[in-house]
Parts: structure tokens; sequence; C-alpha cells
């Protein structure tokens, strides 16, 4: 067994598993009890969960794609906020997931039981069990299937739309606030959990190819597609059925479709509606089951998940868990009340996205580089937040005070099993460090090594020999200022103990160099670089002044690299010269380098600069 998992989901996987996640349940399903609540207006419900949806979306893009991990947006809730959020999280995205997918085999069930006899749990429970030996199989393989059931899905609903547009009766939208126009905004947070497919997304993002494009790309479009498919579909079934018929319906697209085309038609959008139960109840294992695997890996859950079968290369306890809990969720459950446990869970997630985003952004953590941006920062996620806020308020005292519970369990959780396991380092400790200074009793870089390794491997980044010496090398942050000489005299004290060379034979050196020629090469940066006795000698060392060193003729240089190599080397000396060139020549390069909070942060400044990658002195 292995801990790695394959980056094997392309953007057409990506769009589907959204996409199939946003489409089913809450469309199949929901829209009947929606209208009993909303009336005609439940149209505008769902496209405000949606719109709702936006800030959120593009925080999930930028945060997946700075950190593309199993767990999705517990993995980086935990990274902003520490393990004590982070174990809240890493649950209510398991559960939450997890509950739209019982809702998911529950509409199978209702719709298998048109043509069986047999309960609808226990059909339920049976293609549970199916799904689950499915996701064991492989990624690849459950992902190539969504792929099939969405475009089925698709043009299934193209076609009711088209065909069921002459059909739609206008004296059904009269009066179209027929219930007010508060309980639109309650059922806006009812069927939030119709675009939980965003939070699936985010789960599978180690698996995705190209994560910095093909993670927001597909979130997007998904949005788009799912958003313009609820809007069209329920606009027809609302039209097309009698207001009496519709409220509280199992199946009121289906009956939507007796009425554009008779049985024929309503049985192939039964057909259509069992696609997208599978789509979802798929995709949500597939994801969910990610949540066990990434807290495993942070310690929050036992070893045993995080484990990846060598032959089938998926996490099959992790799955089968997820399974279990949704079997449980199925029988004991009723419908309305698991739809609202996991609207309230997710609507709090993604609240703690926004403000994930938001930590990351004010914390200045050098490594923290994501391929996407949100736009309009901070005013989108503000937006989000107090959306999400207004959303979980319309869920009702009841659901609010359920999902209290919930979160009091899973802080429990943590003061039980995870608080003498986990390290505490986190984005808010960087944060809150910029404003108080900094404590090492407090903060252990780690976040910052963690998320550096998480670029290297998003970006397929050579490890070059430039790259290990630098990892390797010696840092010197000084804060007053220094004149050159003084520098110069530490610097070979540091480096003649590397190097076992006469620190006095080094200083003589050092200052011969800059006599010859000045080193100071541009305004702010020198390299001063010298030639040593030996074989196979090379070091690097960095100093970062922020007060600046004096060199003659009163330059001033804040960011030095100083070289020592032997004649051997020479080949080497030219290649880091050049390396050293281009990193420093990028925009914005002096000022992250005199906001680097720490050494670790100047090193990351350095190794995750573009840059022409090769293998030096090999």
């Amino acid at each position: 067994m292995k801990d790695g998992l394959k980056k094997e989901l392309s953007l057409l996987g990506i769009i589907c598993v959204a996409t199939g996640a946003m489409i089913s349940s809450g469309l199949f399903i929901l829209p009947g009890f929606a209208f009993h609540k909303a009336g005609p207006a439940v149209i505008v419900s769902y496209i405000l969960a949606g719109i709702f949806c936006i800030p959120t979306l593009l925080s999930k893009a930028e945060l997946t794609t700075a950190m593309p991990k199993a767990g999705g947006d517990y993995y980086y809730i935990m990274r902003g906020f520490g393990p004590l959020l982070g174990t809240v999280a890493g649950f209510s995205s398991w559960f939450s997931l997890s509950l739209k997918g019982a809702f998911a085999l529950i509409g199978m069930g209702a719709y298998l039981s048109l043509i069986t006899d047999i309960n609808i749990k226990v059909i339920a429970l049976a293609c549970c069990l199916f799904f689950v030996l499915l996701n064991i199989i492989g990624t690849k393989e459950a992902g190539r299937f969504q792929v099939f059931l969405v475009f089925g899905l698709v043009a299934v609903l193209a076609v009711y739309v088209i065909w069921g547009m002459k059909s739609v009766n206008t004296a059904n939208f009269s009066p179209f606030f027929s219930k007010g126009l508060g309980p639109v905004f309650a059922t806006a947070s009812f069927v939030f959990v119709s675009y939980g497919g965003l939070t699936k997304v985010a789960a599978l993002a180690e698996e995705t190819e190209n994560p910095g494009r093909n993670l927001p790309l597909g979130m997007i479009i998904s949005l788009i597609v799912g958003s313009v498919l609820y809007g069209f579909v329920i606009y027809i079934t609302v039209g097309v059925l009698n207001p009496a018929e519709l409220a509280n319906n199992l199946m009121p697209i289906s009956d939507g479709a007796g009425v554009i085309g008779g049985k024929a038609f309503k049985i192939i959008i039964s057909a259509g509606a069992f696609l997208a139960f599978i789509s979802t109840a798929n995709a949500g294992i597939m994801s969910a089951s990610k949540y066990p695997l990434g807290m495993s890996r942070d310690k929050l859950l036992p070893g045993v998940f995080k484990k990846i079968n060598s032959r089938t290369n998926t996490p099959i306890r992790s799955i089968v868990i997820t399974g279990l809990f949704m079997m449980v969720a199925i029988m004991f459950l009723e419908l309305e009340l698991l739809v609202k446990i996991a609207s309230s869970i997710l609507i709090l997630l993604f609240i703690l996205a926004n403000l994930t985003l938001i930590l990351f952004r004010e914390s200045k953590i050098l490594s923290y580089k994501p391929k996407f941006h949100s736009p309009f920062y901070p005013y989108m996620q503000i937006l989000g937040i107090a959306g999400g806020i207004f959303l979980l308020i319309e869920m009702g005292t009841g659901i609010i005070f359920l999902t209290f519970v919930f979160l009091l369990s899973g802080a429990l959780w943590y003061k039980v099993y995870v608080e003498e396991r986990t390290s505490k380092d986190s984005a808010l400790i960087y944060a809150l460090e910029r404003l108080v200074g900094r404590d090492k009793e407090l903060t252990s870089d780690s976040i910052l090594t963690e998320l550096k390794d998480i670029v290297v491997q998003r970006d397929d980044v050579t490890e070059d020999k430039f790259h290990s010496m630098i990892e390797n090398s010696i840092v010197l942050d000084i804060e007053e200022p220094v004149k050159m000489e003084d520098l110069f005299r530490k610097v070979s004290n540091t480096l003649g103990k590397e190097l076992n060379r006469g620190p006095e034979k080094m200083f003589n050196k050092l200052i011969e160099r800059e006599e010859a020629s000045s080193t100071v090469i541009r305004k702010g940066l020198a390299i001063p670089h010298i030639i040593v006795e030996g074989e196979n000698v090379f070091k690097i060392l960095v100093v970062r002044a922020k007060a600046g060193v004096i060199f003659p003729d009163d330059k001033l240089a804040h960011i030095v690299f100083i070289l020592a190599g032997s004649p051997d080397q020479r080949n080497l000396h030219l290649k880091v010269l050049a390396a050293i060139a281009q990193i420093t020549q990028q925009p914005e390069f002096d000022r992250k380098w005199l906001e680097a909070l720490n050494e670790d942060d100047l090193k990351n400044i350095i190794l995750l600069s573009k840059r022409r990658r090769g293998q030096e002195g090999k």
C-alpha cells in the first residue's frame, strides 16, 4: 500500500462530477418540496442559491489551486485555522457529502419503486453497496462512468425543456410570490444542498490533471450548467403541472414529462432521473471518501484510513466507512431532515472557505501560491460570508441547533483524540504574528514547508542541484544597517567553519573580489563570489539585510548571495549566477524579500520562483 493518489481526472471529468452531483436529487426530488414552501417563485430560490455560491466558488477555486490535495475544503481550512477547526470542517465535509449521497440513493429507490414492490430504503442500500464496490475498483473507472452518465442526463433534460415549452401554462405562475418573499429566501437555504457538487470537486483536487487550470474552469462551467438547467427545468415543471399535484411531489420532473409527452416520455425522463441519482451517488462516495483519507494523513483519524491499495490505487478503508455511514443515514433519517442538515453544514463550510481565503491572503505566507486568484478580494469573500450567515438564519432555530450539536461533537473528538497528536501550526498564527511579532514558541514553520512542497508537486518543479543547494544553504537575516567589511567578516567566519577554511583568508578573497569590480549588480542586489582551493566545493550563503549592506560608493544592497566554489566547479558557478539573475529580476521579488517572515520564507521565495531548470553539476 501507498499514500499517494494518481492524477487521473481531466477537465471533462471534473465538470461531469460537479454537474452530475448538482443536477440529480436537487432537481428530480426537491422541486416538489421547494414549491410547497415558495410557490412559483421557487425558480428564484434556486437561482438565489446559485448566486450565493459564486463568492465561495471563487474562493474554493483559489484555495484548491494553491493546495490541490485530497480532502478539499477540509484540507485548506485545517491549514488556515489549525486542527480544532480543521477537525470540525473535516467531519462536516465528510458528513455533508455523505448525506447528499444518501439523499440521491433514496431518490434512486423512489424511482425504482415504480417498477418493483421492494422497499425504497432496501433498494437504496443495495445501490450504495454497488457504488462502494465501483469506487474501490478505481477513480479513473468511476470518473469515466460519471462522464457517460452526465452526457446522457443533459441530453434527456434538453429534450424535456425544448419539448415542454409549448405545454407551459403561464397561469401557473400567478401570483408569482404566492407564499410571500420571506419563504423564497428560506427555500434558497433548503435547496442549497443542490449545489454541493462544488465541494465534491474540491475533495478530488489531488487526483486532478493540471489542477491549476482544470479545477477553477471545471467549477465555473459546472455552476453555469447546473444553474441554467435548474432554471429551465423547474420553469417547465411549474408551468405544466397543477400546483396541487406539484406540491410535495417526490417525482415532479417525471410527472411533468407525462403531461408533456405521455407515458413513453415519462419513462424516458424517469430513466434520466435514475441516471442522475446514479451520478450523484457515485460522485458522493468518490469525493466523500477522500475526507477520511485526508484527515487520517493529518492524524485527525486513525492511520488505517490513509492507506492506498497498491493494486486499485484507491483508499479502500475510507470508501467502506463512507459507504457504511451513508447506509446508516438511509435507514434512520427522514428525507426532509436529511436535506436540511446537509444544507446547513454545507453553508457553514462555504462560510469557512471564504474566511480561510482571507486568512491566507492576510498571513502573507509566500509559499501560498495559487494558480487562480479570486477577483474583487476581499469584497467577494465578505459577500459570501454575509450571504452564508443569512441563509443559515433562514434555516430556522431547530436546524441551527442540530448543526451546533454536530459541531460540538467534532470539537469533542478533537479534545479526546486529536489534540496531542497534531501540530498547531496554521496560517492564523502567521497572520497574528504579523500584528504582534514572531514567537518561536508559537510557530513551527511546518505549514511553510508543506505549502512549498505542494507547489513543487503541483507544478512538477524539477529539483535540480541549485534547488538542493538553496534548501541546504545558510541564511543570515540582519535587521540593522551593516558595512560591507563587517558582513564579510561574519560571512567568512560562517563559511570558514562550513568549508574548513581559514576565515581570514576567505575574508581577504571577498575584499579582493570587491576591489576588482563591484559585486552590486543592480540597485539592492549584490552577488560576491570567490574561488576557494580544493575540489567539488560549492556553497551558497544567503543574506537578507532589511536596513541594507553598505558597499563602496554608498551602494546599498538588501539582497546578497555569496558564492564560494572550487576551480573545478566553474560551470556550476556560472549556472548558479544565471539562476540567481533570473530569479531576482522577477517583478515583486524585492518587495517579497523584504516582507518575508523568516528564513524558511526567504528560501521559499527563491525555490518557488520561475526559472529555467537544469541538471547543474551533473
